[in-house]
């Protein structure tokens, strides 16, 4: 699937794949598109970087002004059993470790947010974890094998631009390779169950793609696009003059690589540090000149199909773009988009039996919850 430059940060996208299988309960969150804490992570991320940009652009305050604006401290504390499900208790570590890793994934300091946004953030990942509980028990009986495994291990970390990077985003989160291997096992387990659960509940037809394409026609309204692909060697934020000239040179000797006619899409699987890169060969299929950030937007809608770009510096860093194709603005045919609306339906049917799924699990179990702030719930 694209991810539209101007809404990512390279740490975002490598945290997703990292919370499917660091925290304890991502294995069902992630497997089974249900919602999970990373929204609320993710708004207080945009939260913090508004607040810095806002006292960037203020004078230094008073020191009266600046202890106003230090945060209160926190006054939440957590029972030592944060909830018991089917008589297993989740203490108040596992949460708290939960917690500490989802906020370093996130680049979130703990210590910036109030006492009612943690208490939001706790509330949504202990929801998790009793879901984890549930589905561990179900599905403790079910077998994956050591190859499973290991394929699921090895598509992780192709999504990094080294096994070095990889180890070092596991490190900071808390996580061996064993500890990381053992968890991808569990996920597979749940997933399985889970699967066997929702089978055949998920099914759509042409005529059903055929009936939603009617209804939502404006969905299917296209302005001018571009295909485009790309090599990108990122640029850290306040990156030192060496490394930017380095890697500006890294983009100027794959530029000369592409030019003498080497494949492009094989030069991206060796060269691009995009996440995914292994993956998709740096294709980012069809964008809207508004989907990307104004830099490469430019760059890529004055290009014609077949054509190279030079080195183009973004806030990610160097970018070698290739456009390979253009569709001018209007009403995108039924049969061009007739598979991706059928897998669409499926999807959306497939998560509405997993969430009757869990929730039947969840109202089945004897499920006691212990936050401060919320009455205890009891199923």
């Amino acid at each position: 699937m694209k991810i539209p430059l101007a809404n990512i940060s390279a740490a975002c996208e490598r945290f997703l794949d990292f919370m499917k299988l660091t925290l304890p309960r991502a294995g069902v969150v992630f497997s089974t598109l249900l919602v999970c804490a990373f929204g609320f992570l993710t708004n207080a991320t945009t939260l913090q970087a508004e607040t810095k940009k806002k006292a960037e652009a203020t004078a230094t305050p008073s020191p009266s002004a600046a202890a106003a604006a230090s945060p209160a401290k926190s006054t939440l504390k957590l029972p030592e059993v944060v909830a018991t499900v089917n008589g297993q208790k989740i203490t108040r570590e596992e949460l708290q470790k939960a917690f500490d890793q989802a906020t370093a994934g996130a680049g979130v300091k703990a210590d910036d947010l109030s006492d009612d946004q943690k208490l939001d953030a706790y509330k949504q990942i202990l929801d998790d974890l009793i879901l984890d509980k549930l589905v561990e028990e179900k599905a403790s009986s079910v077998q994956v094998s050591k190859a499973d495994v290991d394929a699921e291990v090895a598509k992780i970390k192709g999504q990094f631009p080294s096994e070095k990077e990889f180890d070092e985003q596991l490190k900071r989160l808390g996580q061996t390779p064993e500890q990381f291997t053992t968890t991808v096992g569990t996920m597979l387990k749940q997933r399985k169950w889970i699967e066997s659960q929702v089978d055949g509940k998920g099914t759509a037809t042409e005529a059903d793609a055929k009936a939603f394409y009617d209804a939502n026609g404006k969905e299917f309204q296209n302005p001018d696009l571009v295909r485009a692909s790309h090599i990108l060697f990122m640029v850290p934020e306040n990156a030192p003059d060496d490394v930017v000239k380095a890697k500006e040179k890294a983009a100027k000797d794959a530029l000369a690589r592409a030019k003498k006619g080497e494949d492009f899409t094989v030069l991206a699987k060796e060269l691009s540090e995009e996440p995914n890169a292994k993956q998709s060969g740096g294709d980012l299929s069809f964008f809207s000149k508004e989907e990307m950030v104004p830099e490469f937007a430019n760059v890529a809608f004055e290009l014609k199909p077949g054509d190279l770009s030079d080195p183009v510096r973004t806030k990610f860093g160097y970018h070698v773009i290739k456009v390979t194709d253009k569709k001018a603005a209007g009403t995108i045919p039924f049969d061009e988009v007739k598979d991706r609306v059928v897998a669409y339906l499926q999807r959306q049917k497939k998560g509405e039996a997993v969430k009757v799924t869990i929730d039947a699990l969840r109202t089945n179990s004897k499920v006691e919850v212990n936050l401060p702030g919320a009455p205890s719930s009891k199923s």
